[in-house]
């Protein structure tokens, strides 16, 4: 093949990539319904990208990199809600069920013989959404959002005959009623028979949330949506459990599962999950599991949460599907901490009404582990929103015995790869050069847990990023002075920069265990940025730290792999640079969470000993939820030293140190005073 024939190939591969990427484009931003995930996707862009480096002579005028494709749309206005929606950690099996509720009975301090009540029930496949109403009357609906604030959803929902506008019969003052919305089987079908092919749902959750998600209102009240109620946020009435709230709801006309169960074992628990499981294709609406909660309101209190999960349920999963393929070529992926992952390109099945044409393939010791190469043909397992990855070789089609080897090379920056004791992940060893990590680091940022900047997603950091517009995150602030860049780029116009450079100002104020959070820091997740940030209260405090490290120590609940990872973070000049500009041009506040007042309210508080009333883990969270800040080890700062039985050297060196000592039951009593 000469030149000028192999250019033409590749001209023709740029043409489709530009068409595919293009449509994607649409069907994600705009339409509200994906065809293909965020890693196929990537997989699109990044052959587009390779080959736009090899033949940039060859380079489109409307290559993918020269537009966004999202048409900056107005947004729905954005509502609080009273208390935070959470989201539930998964099971998949009995054991993980065993091992909830033996977590529970620790955190309870009880045994496991103590049977707790449970409320069972589907867990359906929609959007969830927080009804507030105030003396009986329809007030607000909202979205979850990033489970404080929601999109305001009212108008769009005042045709759903399951949700009410007045309350009859007796009723709190105050209530948030949540629940799901969803569009049942038949429903999804007709409303799928009635669109043109390139513009059908691909799930009855997408059409859900497609449906709802209008501005134009009048579209959702033409879709057939329906509601199930599930949970209670802030209520001026205090119900002794879901059994008591549903009875309400129901009197209410608004419905609940009618497959919900009260469940006291695990027995009871599995055989309602495969009775359900087994009625699955006959239930009107889809479901992906079911959710197992206290039934009892009251321990719900006392478990509490971690992060964005509560410690009262968790969703067990129904079982993933399976399809077989075969392997067509492996790349790697090079991710925000400098994972390098290996990803198998398939070719193309379906599984579960689903296109997937790549997988993952976790590790290279997972790859030897299942002799697995390309051409050979093995089983995809795709569970929910997990991606899909590869579980075992099926037959063996290459002959060839030579093993995939790890490379000794970043596939992105050409940086030596690392291996770290104990792990078996790959890792690029140019932390804040290599480019998959710096624009990682900016999509994190930008991120609805982070930043959350409305109109300003993965797809247009990617272009700006690869256009120089920014470079580090702070660069996203100045993103003004290309003005006139941005405008003349496809699908941009003068509204569509404006609504973007609003939505950035927009963002400036944030909460200060946000702001950790979206540094990206490895080991720094949500729990942790929401540790440091009560601990630290501003960044300035942060920074300080780096003189002091004995003090990130003995903070309660900090592991030392995320001290390590911060102190690392922090020593690095660049990060301590951005920090600072960040500190200029960010409003960032610790949004101190309201306390109840106790005796205890900004002490510092060590537990030493074993307590019998209430569990070690209950104890500091009962503490942390009445203002008190717990330390693991006794210091000239700490307050009270809380002992229970066979206490150890920290009583010894409390009494040294002159530091005030209680006894279970006085900290018990003075708690709840």
């Amino acid at each position: 093949m000469n030149k000028k024939e192999k250019e033409n190939l590749v001209k023709k591969r740029l043409l489709e990539l530009s068409k595919e990427i293009s449509k994607h484009n649409n069907f994600y931003h705009n339409l509200d319904k994906p065809e293909i995930t965020d890693a196929e996707f990537d997989f699109l862009v990044q052959e587009n990208n390779k080959l736009e480096k090899k033949y940039p002579n060859l380079v489109l005028n409307k290559s993918p990199n020269k537009f966004v494709g999202s048409k900056v749309k107005n947004k729905f206005l954005k509502s609080q809600h009273l208390s935070q929606m959470f989201s539930l950690a998964n099971a998949f099996n009995e054991n993980d069920i065993v091992d909830f509720i033996k977590r529970i009975n620790k955190f309870l301090n009880k045994t496991y013989e103590n049977n707790l009540d449970f409320i069972f029930e589907p867990k359906i496949d929609g959007l969830s959404l927080n009804l507030l109403y105030k003396n009986g009357s329809l007030v607000s609906a909202a979205t979850r959002g990033d489970g404080f604030i929601g999109e305001n959803v009212t108008k769009n929902i005042i045709n759903i005959n399951d949700i009410p506008k007045y309350l009859n019969s007796k009723f709190p003052d105050l209530i948030e009623i949540r629940g799901e919305v969803f569009i049942n089987k038949e429903d999804f079908k007709s409303i799928n028979s009635g669109l043109k092919k390139n513009e059908r749902f691909a799930n009855s959750r997408n059409a859900a949330a497609g449906s709802l998600r209008q501005l134009d209102t009048s579209i959702s009240h033409t879709r057939p949506l329906r509601f199930i109620a599930h949970g209670l946020g802030k209520c001026s009435f205090i119900y002794s459990s879901i059994n008591d709230y549903y009875n309400d709801l129901n009197k209410w006309q608004i419905p609940t599962n009618n497959l919900s169960k009260l469940c006291n074992t695990v027995e009871n628990i599995m055989s309602h999950y495969n009775k359900v499981n087994n009625l699955r294709s006959d239930i009107d609406f889809d479901i992906d599991g079911m959710v197992l909660k206290i039934n009892n309101f009251e321990l719900q209190k006392r478990l509490g949460n971690v992060g964005k999960n509560p410690r009262w349920a968790i969703a067990l999963k129904f079982s993933s599907e399976k399809a077989n393929t075969v392997i067509e070529s492996i790349d790697y992926q090079v991710g925000r901490t400098g994972a390098i992952t290996p990803v198998a390109r398939l070719k193309q099945i379906n599984i579960g009404g689903v296109a997937v044409s790549n997988a993952s393939l976790h590790n290279f010791d997972e790859i030897n582990k299942k002799n697995i190469n390309v051409h050979d043909t093995v089983e995809i397992e795709r569970a929910g929103d997990v991606i899909p990855y590869v579980t075992r070789l099926i037959k063996k089609n290459n002959s060839n015995n030579k093993k995939i080897k790890p490379p000794k090379y970043c596939p992105v920056c050409n940086s030596k790869t690392i291996k770290e004791i104990d792990e078996a992940i790959l890792r690029c060893s140019n932390k804040y050069g290599c480019y998959s990590q710096k624009i990682g680091q900016i999509i994190h940022f930008i991120s609805k847990k982070s930043l959350n900047i409305d109109g300003f997603g993965e797809k247009q950091a990617k272009q700006f990023f690869e256009l120089k517009f920014i470079e580090k995150c702070e660069d996203i602030f100045n993103l003004y002075k290309f003005k006139t860049q941005i405008i003349n780029l496809d699908g941009w116009g003068e509204l569509s920069y404006s609504n973007l450079i609003k939505s950035i100002a927009n963002s400036k104020k944030i909460t200060f265990e946000k702001f950790i959070y979206s540094l990206g820091i490895r080991f720094i997740g949500e729990v942790n940025s929401e540790i440091l940030a009560n601990e630290f209260n501003n960044l300035s405090n942060l920074l300080l730290i780096t003189k002091d490290t004995s003090r990130l120590k003995n903070i309660d609940g900090l592991g030392p792999k995320a001290i390590s990872s911060l102190l690392e973070y922090l020593d690095n000049k660049e990060n301590l640079n951005s920090l600072k500009s960040l500190q200029k041009i960010l409003e960032i506040k610790h949004d101190k969470k309201i306390k109840e007042k106790s005796f205890f309210s900004g002490k510092n508080l060590v537990f030493t000993g074993t307590l019998v009333s209430l569990s070690r883990d209950e104890a500091k969270y009962l503490a942390k939820s009445k203002g008190a800040k717990i330390s693991s080890a006794v210091s000239k700062n700490t307050d009270y030293l809380i002992i229970g039985e066979k206490a150890g050297s920290k009583s010894e060196k409390a009494k040294t140190l002159g530091i005030k000592i209680i006894n279970e039951k006085d900290f018990v009593f003075k708690i709840n005073q």
